[in-house]
């Protein structure tokens, strides 16, 4: 993992973390023990799915920079889809509280998301390797 991703990884944490503290605090004042349990398993969703789309993705990249913006739109699509996938699947639980599901997996998806992207824009990143290569022998760049 190289030091940028740490540092995305690290901002989308801490804007995620305290949105979704806030959520499950409301949903659990508003909607009770069903409310609480639903805001606690969207919670595990968006720090599962976007954690280890996260992860996926510096890892695809990792010695393949260049495919950095297809690789990012495409582990960010297949995010969104499992995440609906599940929102499906348990559409009509009766095992926690939807709404309150519902509400807090968006606010924390997109404090993720806001988060990643604040980083991303803020952070230093080198375009460019800061060591001088040395020419290959025998090649016009070293004369």
């Amino acid at each position: 993992m190289q030091p940028n991703d740490v540092r995305i990884l690290r901002g989308a944490t801490l804007v995620a973390a305290p949105a979704g503290v806030v959520a499950t605090v409301v949903s659990a004042i508003v909607a009770g023990e069903k409310g609480l349990v639903g805001a606690l398993v969207a919670l595990a969703v968006v720090a599962g799915f976007f954690g280890l789309g996260s992860a996926a993705l510096m890892r695809i990249t990792q010695n393949k920079p260049q495919v950095a913006m297809t690789a990012g739109l495409l582990v960010y699509t297949v995010q969104i889809l499992l995440i609906g996938v599940f929102v499906i699947a348990f559409g009509d639980t009766t095992l926690f509280n939807g709404r309150a599901f519902g509400l807090t997996l968006l606010v924390t998806a997109l404090a993720w998301v806001g988060g990643q992207v604040k980083q991303s824009l803020t952070s230093r990143m080198l375009y460019v390797n800061p060591e001088p290569s040395v020419p290959a022998e025998g090649s016009r760049d070293g004369m």
